[in-house]
């Protein structure tokens, strides 16, 4: 049980301290956007596009890391069964579940081998998100 529980613990902390990274890895990556507007659209379209493209990445970065912080904080008392920690990291989870559905379904694959930091934020939105939910809903 004590192995199982330490399991459960560094898989945690690993899932937040990954929604960190990859809340950094998406505050990196936002210069890169306005590049791959200003390739695919009009002058006009792009002076357009780009703000408001800018300011969700910005965000979504943001975000990420708070929420990455707040997994990585409760991975202890979740793995102990504290339940106000089980509420933490499976909100986080189901929170985080989502995104690979909706990269995936929105995005589909054609920015992909134009755009390495968006393989490797979409690779570690997977395997957060699987993490997270096998982890955060363990008994």
């Amino acid at each position: 049980m004590l192995k199982r529980s330490l399991t459960r613990l560094l898989l945690l902390r690993a899932a937040g301290l990954l929604l960190m990274t990859l809340g950094i890895v998406h505050l990196i990556a936002t210069p890169h956007i306005a590049t791959l507007i200003r390739h695919a659209a009009s002058p006009v379209s792009a002076r357009w596009l780009i703000p408001p493209m800018l300011l969700n990445h910005i965000i979504v970065g943001v975000l990420l890391i708070p929420l990455g912080f707040l997994t990585t904080y409760a991975a202890p008392h979740a793995a102990s069964g504290a339940s106000w920690a089980q509420v933490i990291v499976r909100t986080s989870a189901l929170s985080v579940a989502t995104l690979p559905v909706a990269l995936f379904g929105l995005m589909g694959n054609r920015y992909y081998l134009d755009a390495p930091l968006f393989v490797v934020g979409a690779a570690l939105t997977v395997i957060v998100a699987a993490t997270l939910l096998i982890v955060a809903f363990a008994r």
